[in-house]
């Protein structure tokens, strides 16, 4: 047997014992933290399942709504299903248990609400995994993977790419080196939207200066169609304007024969005079959110000049901002505006003009 020289260290026995100790307890906890994980993530898929949505499956995004009988529906789904219900004439029923349900019988569920604002999920630009109530303004603001433009797209620069490289295509980027010929078409292109944009705030704050301002509260009621297909449509009552008779009807997906045929639903309207005129009323119009409103626009404005007696102006596509809210007018009995109108003082043997808002 070879014998230890005098020079080499012999391990203690109390030595030996710390090692096996630190190395018995940290078996334990790695095996404790996967498990736990293993929990984590089946209750979350667990969850999951249980607060989806019952018509689309997945979880919601804003509001949770639910029937009579604790069936959950996201915002989306709850106001398409009213919007469908109400394109074919029916009471909109819940889709599990056929309940009937409605703006008046469904109510929020805010328990459920604060709980999947709180279930984790994963930014679809780099995998990684926040809690859904600030997951949004990750995507958008913080996140090197997101999706982002040149700061030369003023000028024509068509590159889109992740954030983190926007600063090295920037610096060499050929478009600030270019000459002005090159560009005079971009930029007289994003002069004319911002033209455009703003005639809407020259109107609103010419309005001021009018001699009479004055507002109608309208409804766009509806009504039914008397053909094969009782499609739906909406038309106010009679209102006064500038001294003439005028009418506001509204169609759904006007080029369509069955509205509920399709998942995208687009709101048509059109300004009908409905009184004589001896002369061309130029009429200048805009749809804006008032304070009552239910949905965003984006502001247009439109001219037309109604020459004869039930004249009607061409079809314009109601300006929403987001295509889903047509879904939440259509939810209502009727659709409400306020029509504001301002007449400027007409000097003799000129066209009348007004403008309503």
């Amino acid at each position: 047997m070879a014998e230890a020289s005098e020079n080499d260290p012999i391990p203690s026995s109390s030595e030996n014992t710390v090692v096996c100790d630190e190395k018995d307890e940290e078996e334990p906890m790695a095996k404790k933290r996967k498990v736990d994980k293993e929990v984590n993530e089946k209750l979350e898929h667990r969850l999951g399942g249980i607060l989806c949505c019952a018509v689309c499956l997945d979880l919601p995004q804003a509001a949770v709504y639910q029937c009579s009988n604790g069936h959950l529906m996201c915002a989306t789904c709850f106001t398409h299903l009213l919007a469908d219900a109400r394109l074919r004439d029916e009471a909109a029923t819940c889709p599990n248990c056929r309940v009937e349900i409605s703006k008046t019988t469904a109510s929020r569920n805010l328990a459920v609400e604060k709980t999947v604002s709180e279930l984790p999920a994963e930014c679809k630009h780099c995998t990684q995994v926040f809690p859904r109530h600030s997951l949004q303004h990750h995507e958008q603001k913080t996140c090197e993977n997101r999706i982002t433009g040149c700061r030369f797209e003023c000028i024509g620069c068509p590159w889109r790419g992740p954030a983190h490289e926007a600063g090295a295509h920037e610096a060499a980027c050929a478009h600030p080196h270019k000459s002005a010929a090159a560009v005079v078409a971009t930029l007289a292109e994003r002069e004319r939207r911002a033209r455009d944009a703003n005639a809407l705030y020259d109107q609103v704050l010419d309005l001021l200066s009018y001699e009479k301002i004055s507002f109608t509260d309208l409804q766009l009621k509806p009504y039914r169609t008397e053909e094969y297909v009782h499609k739906l449509y909406y038309e106010t009552s009679r209102f006064s304007a500038f001294g003439h008779q005028w009418v506001v009807k509204a169609f759904i997906n006007k080029n369509q024969r069955d509205p509920t045929q399709s998942s995208q639903r687009e709101i048509t309207y059109q300004l009908i005079l409905k009184s004589k005129t001896s002369s061309p009323v130029v009429v200048q119009w805009a749809w804006l959110r008032g304070p009552f409103g239910e949905a965003a626009l984006r502001p247009r404005l439109q001219q037309h000049a109604f020459a004869d007696a039930a004249a009607d102006a061409p079809p314009q596509p109601l300006p929403l901002a987001d295509p889903a809210d047509a879904n939440r007018l259509l939810s209502n009995k009727a659709i409400h505006f306020r029509c504001d109108t301002a007449l400027r003082h007409i000097p003799p043997r000129s066209t009348p003009k007004g403008r309503i808002i």
